[in-house]
């Protein structure tokens, strides 16, 4: 298949440190694969009783990601808050239903959703009642200091 044949698909990116992004990757396995560094796992945490939808929205992260002790990236909350689970390492959300063996780009409103509820990256405190996920800006690089006054 020639690049201009590729099938891309729009997908939220989110990297350890960095505001998640929309960006164009290929539909096929090895770009995939490519965002997260390794072998893709499939995770559908989501559900929202008042939008089906929500429960096709599908992370894909590094299967060994924990194995590896890839860096934390973001937490996986339930609908009160609760952390169950952190991603560790780069991962891409796009839209999948467990039927199928296909993905798609997310629909425009639940991109705005899911862009607007991983775009800051998070710190992790791990504390005796347990980890807390405290979303942070990330810094911009410094700007070159002219000290040759």
């Amino acid at each position: 298949m020639s690049n201009e044949e590729k099938k891309m698909l729009q997908v939220i990116v989110c990297r350890p440190g960095e505001r998640a992004a929309i960006e164009e990757i290929g539909e096929d396995l090895a770009s995939m694969q490519a965002v997260v560094g390794g072998m893709i796992q499939e995770y559908q945490p989501f559900y929202d009783g008042s939008d089906p939808r929500v429960e096709n929205v599908t992370i894909y992260c590094h299967e060994e990601g924990k194995l590896r002790n890839l860096e934390r990236n973001r937490a996986i909350a339930d609908n009160e808050g609760r952390i169950l689970d952190i991603i560790r390492g780069p991962f891409f959300i796009c839209y999948s239903t467990i039927e199928s063996e296909t993905f798609h780009s997310l629909p425009a409103d639940l991109e705005e959703k899911f862009i607007k509820k991983f775009e800051r990256p998070e710190h992790f405190v791990d504390t005796p009642g347990g980890i807390l996920a405290i979303p942070y800006d990330p810094q911009k690089p410094a700007k070159q200091t002219d000290l040759s006054r």
